[in-house]
């Protein structure tokens, strides 16, 4: 029996995080009886919000101010959650014609099999480096900045965490690779199986990730500026 995921009314910066937790709610019992798994309801829920960002960000430029709502119906399935994306609904608040959402809607919900099948394609930019020797590199997707990364290397080894917002919220936690000689070059070519590894979380969680990889440069560069001025 399908169940309906109805967001309400929301702004649009805050949408992933809303669906992401209206999906546990309405699974919740599920979870605790053993026939879903958390990390599936993650997963669905950033399953959801890649599409979402396609379309919203992606395609009609939705500001984050705007308001939309989002209505798609899905099925739990031998532990799985299934979205019926012939079911997905969008409205949008501000000046845009529903007919120009419906035809934004509709060519991404056709191939939301072969998007959802990709990687997502991130690329990165070092940002700098902070007093114990850690790189920060940021996070781009679609040139824009998404996220950030810190990346600690290890005698042709690194360590490497962070996360980013978009185009659905992800955490990467710690890992291991192993770079050769060039550390800038192997994240270059590498950095969206890196990112393949990282976990949905809320936004939120993302966003206080990134503001604190940032601000570990930020300070160093506002402690050299005072230097300079003194």
């Amino acid at each position: 029996m399908p169940q309906t995921l109805r967001s309400g009314l929301v702004i649009a910066g805050g949408y992933a995080d809303k669906v992401r937790r209206v999906l546990f709610a309405q699974l919740r019992d599920k979870i605790k009886a053993g026939e879903l798994e958390n990390r599936e309801v993650a997963r669905a829920a950033g399953e959801l919000n890649r599409l979402l960002f396609e379309i919203l960000v992606s395609k009609l430029q939705v500001d984050k101010g705007d308001v939309v709502r989002i209505t798609v119906d899905y099925e739990v399935e031998d532990g799985t959650i299934k979205w019926l994306l012939d079911t997905l609904r969008i409205e949008v608040w501000r000046r845009v014609p529903q007919e120009e959402v419906d035809k934004a809607v509709k060519p991404v919900v056709e191939g939301a099999e072969e998007l959802l099948s990709r990687a997502i394609e991130f690329t990165v930019e070092k940002a700098g480096e902070t007093d114990t020797g850690d790189l920060v590199y940021l996070i781009k997707y679609d040139d824009r900045n998404v996220g950030a990364l810190l990346v600690t290397p290890l005698d042709g080894q690194a360590v490497v965490r962070g996360a980013v917002t978009e185009p659905t919220p992800l955490h990467l936690r710690r890992v291991t690779i192993e770079y050769g000689e060039d550390l800038d070059e192997y994240l270059k070519n590498n950095i969206t199986n890196i990112m393949s590894r990282a976990e949905n979380v809320e936004r939120r969680d993302a966003e206080r990730i990134v503001r604190e990889i940032l601000a570990m440069i930020e300070a160093l560069e506002a402690g050299e500026a005072e230097e300079e001025e003194a």
